[in-house]
């Protein structure tokens, strides 16, 4: 069955323009229309009748929990989200639960209480046990927290293997002697680029655990974290942050200091989320942001409609963008 995505990439236009051309709303070019509505003959595609059906037995409505609004990499994964349930008929409630178990909880019982369809949950705190009391009714989605040992399906990047792309690029640049800027210890992302830094690097002669501090996926942890990597070893010449706002505060740190980038300490992120946040640019290891959104929402969908998914994990592959923390670009 053709879904939305398969539309968006046949016709050479993104799922918001499909979904303005399916629910004719906002302002869709001629020739975009006409390229939209052949790829869905093409296709043989067919809106979601079937799911807006079942979600008269709801509200229509899928509940979003993320937990940092602020950090740029969740309201791209919500734009997604909400592009392909508006072109399925849904509409998409956002619950920012700011890292609160408190909060997750309250929030479980309000989607409950409103009969929402389905649940997409971004979470470094959630219990699984609670998720399973919820399951026989909504079904639920996860992102970027992958819980393989229970019957929950989840989207996330391949973590371990762009850890280690990051660190491969730094020792290529010339790079002897590389920390790293954790996340948080609860967070399996966090965790498995942890790994692929070690796997990358830790058999060097050079590599101590000292050359790892601990952070919590903020600006100002990455601050803080990079003056203790300094102060700790004075000869680092390169970073790399377990997220791009970590990565950031690190830049302003080594500013601080009057350590030049990318001639004295080269420094990589992880997300790709801050294109235009930093001087000099950010070299990053980029998530695929928006096609894990569009994929969650897909098979939240998926399981409305009664369905089975593939596989309980979905892992999707990130690439590196190189820029100016890492190589002086013309």
């Amino acid at each position: 069955m053709a879904t939305i995505r398969d539309v968006s990439k046949l016709a050479g236009v993104s799922v918001a323009t499909v979904s303005r051309v399916l629910n004719r709303k906002g302002y869709v070019g001629e020739k975009t229309e006409q390229n939209v509505l052949a790829a869905m003959k093409a296709l043989k595609f067919r809106p979601d009748h079937t799911a807006r059906s079942l979600a008269g037995k709801g509200s229509s409505t899928v509940g979003l929990m993320i937990p940092d609004i602020l950090n740029p990499f969740f309201p791209e994964v919500a734009r997604a989200i909400e592009d392909v349930a508006s072109a399925s008929g849904f509409n998409v409630m956002l619950c920012n639960t700011v890292g609160s178990m408190d909060k997750e909880r309250r929030y479980l019982d309000m989607l409950a209480s409103k009969r929402v369809d389905g649940i997409i949950i971004a979470s470094y705190t959630i219990q699984p046990e609670r998720l399973l009391d919820f399951m026989d009714d909504i079904p639920v989605v996860l992102i970027d927290n992958p819980l393989p040992d229970y019957p929950l399906i989840s989207i996330a990047c391949n973590n371990r293997d762009g850890a280690a792309l990051a660190v491969r690029h730094l020792l290529e640049e010339g790079c002897v002697k590389i920390g790293h800027i954790r996340g948080p210890l609860q967070v399996t992302a966090a965790h498995e680029r942890s790994l692929g830094y070690e796997e990358a690097c830790g058999s060097a002669p050079w590599f101590v655990p000292s050359l790892i501090a601990q952070g919590n996926f903020h600006i100002e942890d990455g601050q803080r974290a990079m003056l203790e990597l300094i102060e700790r070893h004075p000869d680092l010449d390169g970073v790399f942050a377990g997220n791009d706002l970590m990565a950031i505060g690190a830049l302003q740190a080594l500013y601080k200091l009057g350590i030049q980038v990318p001639e004295q300490v080269k420094v990589i992120g992880f997300d790709g989320v801050a294109l235009n946040m930093s001087v000099p640019a950010l070299t990053t290891v980029a998530q695929p942001i928006y096609s894990i959104g569009a994929l969650a929402m897909e098979l939240l969908l998926r399981l409305i409609r009664g369905e089975s998914a593939e596989r309980k994990v979905y892992e999707l592959d990130a690439k590196l963008l190189i820029r100016e923390t890492t190589r002086k670009l013309r």
